[in-house]
């Protein structure tokens, strides 16, 4: 899919013709659509494929004057249970024609909210500082899932305490992968933003160096806000398979207690029931006389395993 804007001098608005100063905002499109919108607007077909790829690293690349910006963004994919938090390639063009392209495999304006009346203040001529609003979009995504991540973690490790299986285990190992996913992806961000700032090719004012500065601040605290949730899910998750394993024991150290105790009034009647002369045999209160021991000796063995903490 293909949605085109122009500016209408206080955002884009959605139009249906290719014009000049322009964004064309490409949503997962089929290849015959790749090869049209490239004979149209002039800019190499590669460039428009290439953040297609899923695994496609953040990166620069200048051709015949259209410079592409790939960036990863961050997702949250309510349908996929087990790894909510990925990322994905975006690709920004900055053609010599003075449009602006975004190609994505969804569709970027939902991800990072940038719908109309959200991108003020952007002059048709800056289409860099439209690109810098959607670097610091991206920041602040991902600090956002970063501190759901940090939330939902907090309340599986409510849940582990109590646990004996693995499946809060595998939920933290699903957010350590979402983690990596993070930590991969802002490093390569972070290594296009700051090759960003050595092109000398791009112009850019004195407010969007700031801006750009900025940007990768931003992206540098979510690097070490990954990083150290990284190694705290770590840990955790190694302290926890131990607890897991501690709960384990004492289960089967109680159900054992429980077969000891269960066992002593077995034996005794066991042995009672054999045919050979035994004591009490021709009392009338045989019967009460063996419970008596059988609860007895099973009182004692309560006890002895109370003392050793069994119970």
């Amino acid at each position: 899919m293909i949605q085109l804007f122009k500016w209408s001098g206080s955002g884009y608005i959605e139009t249906d013709t290719i014009e000049e100063n322009c964004w064309i905002n490409v949503i997962c499109p089929a290849k015959q659509e790749l090869e049209q919108l490239s004979k149209a607007t002039c800019i190499p077909l590669d460039f428009l494929t290439d953040p297609l790829d899923i695994d496609e690293r953040a990166r620069i690349e200048i051709e015949e004057g259209n410079l592409l910006i790939v960036l990863r963004i961050p997702e949250y994919d309510e349908k996929n249970s087990e790894i909510p938090f990925v990322t994905l390639p975006a690709g920004i063009i900055l053609a010599n024609n003075n449009m602006l392209i975004t190609v994505c495999s969804s569709d970027i304006t939902d991800i990072l909210e940038l719908h109309v009346g959200k991108a003020k203040n952007i002059v048709p001529s800056s289409k860099i500082g439209f690109v810098l609003r959607i670097f610091l979009r991206t920041a602040l995504l991902y600090l956002k899932f970063l501190k759901e991540i940090n939330r939902r973690t907090g309340d599986i490790e409510k849940e582990l305490q109590k646990s004996l299986k693995n499946e809060e285990l595998i939920k933290l190992l699903n957010l350590e992968k979402s983690l990596v996913f993070f930590t991969t992806s802002l490093k390569s961000n972070e290594l296009m933003m700051e090759r960003l700032l050595k092109i000398k090719t791009l112009k850019l004012n004195d407010d969007d160096e700031d801006m750009l500065e900025d940007v990768i601040i931003e992206n540098k605290q979510a690097i070490e806000m990954a990083n150290i949730y990284s190694n705290i899910l770590s840990g955790m998750m190694d302290a926890f398979a131990s607890v897991i394993s501690n709960n384990l024991n004492a289960v089967m150290k109680i159900l054992t207690s429980i077969t000891i105790i269960l066992m002593i009034p077995t034996l005794i009647a066991s042995f009672y029931g054999m045919n050979i002369e035994l004591p009490f045999q021709h009392s009338t209160y045989s019967a009460f006389i063996v419970l008596g021991i059988s609860f007895s000796m099973s009182a004692l063995g309560v006890l002895f395993l109370m003392k050793k903490r069994w119970f």
